[in-house]
């Protein structure tokens, strides 16, 4: 077989020699018919390897391959060292998981809202969350991948026919070798399941990742065990907000599948790539697919959601702040240098909100995460707890933007409104209840 790659000749030194074994087999004066063997043989193996690719890649459909995604982040984790964290790891975080919970019932009266605690390792970390990645990544990869296809101009489609399956198959794979990933990245680096300021696990579970916490620990010259229960604290504090507060897990996520929906391609890009694809050799639809010319534009619709998302994260990210703060600042001599070291990774734009970026076209990042938590805090020190927690109990009673620019405002407007029980929906849950109960009173 030839030694040089399929679509590539010899050097040309070679070109102009006369001795036919110099020129080599290829010299159509003595070797052609053997090289057109070569090629052919190496487009036999082309297609094979193409063919086991895809058979390799699973059985995922749709517009992303999470079958090849898990088994790329799987593979870049490395193999699993025995069958998850040690046994000590495990209690470690059980146990912190628990005194953070007694230290958080004082300062907040949503109750615990995790019913189980995990430790998990990297590979458990994206074995858990990619259900909710799939939700997140589906609607930015389906709008791209349709706008791909119906961008190509119709002789290419008519061309193409059944290569129109392979193209969808090339899209998924390449979304799920991005997704893949960047989840092997992102898993590598988290330190618990809300560490994105989303639910991205599993409902009423506490999870932290003691091997990850660990490398964390070695920056911020604390002892292991307080740096633990910190995390643990926060991680607690967030399960209450998304056990207790059941509009909250769906408005987060509804609002980034806004934003994606929203998504726009520019389809004089995709004509012009599309011109550059070879429909017969599909590393090329890869290479076009990664080429950087399918980044969606930002609409205005798209910043209207931004907006509402940062704002939602800010609020969620301030309250477990203060929240979290009040439950052990007395207690822990480095709260608040920990507090800090977190304000700043989650504000400035850490691994988790790149990385997110890379994955669902959006940063993932409460800019407004200070404003926030003053905001809670003047509500807290001037109605109390109850008020301050209640604010929760419907999306209509949350801070807006506007309210985070002036949190005096909305402290001195929240003491003039109505009592949190005396929201309309809960009045109107509360007549409900006593038309049902009436006619039995009756009798």
């Amino acid at each position: 077989m030839s030694q040089f790659p399929f679509g590539f000749g010899p050097p040309d030194d070679d070109r102009g020699k006369k001795d036919p074994a110099e020129r080599g087999a290829s010299d159509p004066a003595t070797g052609g018919q053997e090289g057109s063997f070569d090629a052919f043989n190496q487009l036999g193996q082309m297609l094979s390897q193409l063919g086991q690719m895809l058979s390799q890649a699973g059985t995922s459909t749709g517009p992303v391959n999470y079958d090849l995604a898990k088994q790329i982040a799987m593979q870049r984790l490395g193999a699993p060292v025995g069958f998850g964290p040690a046994p000590d790891a495990n209690k470690a975080v059980t146990d912190a998981v628990h005194l953070a919970e007694m230290w958080l019932d004082p300062v907040t009266i949503l109750p615990a809202g995790a019913t189980s605690v995990r430790a998990w390792t990297p590979r458990d970390w994206v074995e858990h969350t990619l259900p909710t990645w799939q939700r997140l990544c589906d609607p930015v990869a389906r709008r791209i991948a349709g706008a791909w296809v119906e961008a190509l101009p119709a002789e290419a489609k008519q061309a193409a026919g059944p290569l129109l399956s392979m193209v969808g198959q090339m899209g998924g794979m390449a979304f799920g070798s991005q997704l893949g990933n960047a989840l092997a990245q992102l898993a590598a680096e988290v330190l618990t399941s809300t560490d994105v300021g989303l639910p991205l696990g599993p409902d009423a579970t506490a999870a932290l990742l003691p091997g990850n916490v660990e490398e964390f620990t070695k920056g911020l010259e604390r002892p292991a065990s307080e740096v633990m229960v910190f995390l643990a604290a926060r991680e607690a504090a967030h399960q209450r907000l998304f056990a207790h507060v059941p509009w909250l897990r769906q408005r987060l996520l509804a609002t980034v599948e806004e934003f994606a929906s929203g998504i726009r391609v520019d389809t004089s890009a995709l004509e012009e790539l599309a011109t550059q694809v070879d429909m017969a050799n599909p590393a090329t639809i890869e290479q076009a697919m990664n080429s950087g010319m399918l980044e969606p534009k930002t609409t205005p619709e798209q910043q209207a959601a931004l907006a509402r998302l940062e704002t939602l994260l800010a609020l969620v990210e301030g309250w477990v702040d203060v929240v979290v703060g009040d439950a052990v600042a007395e207690r822990l001599p480095g709260a608040d240098a920990m507090r800090e070291t977190l304000r700043r990774r989650r504000a400035s734009g850490g691994p988790a909100e790149q990385t997110f970026a890379t994955l669902v076209g959006l940063e993932l990042r409460p800019r407004r995460l200070r404003a926030a938590a003053a905001l809670w805090r003047l509500v807290g020190d001037q109605h109390g707890l109850e008020v301050r927690d209640g604010i929760w109990a419907h999306p209509d009673l949350i801070p807006t933007a506007a309210d985070l620019d002036d949190p005096l405002d909305f402290a001195e407007r929240l003491g003039q409104q109505p009592a949190i029980e005396d929201d309309p929906i809960a009045q109107l849950e509360r007549t409900q209840q006593a038309e049902q109960q009436r006619p039995e009173e009756e009798k």
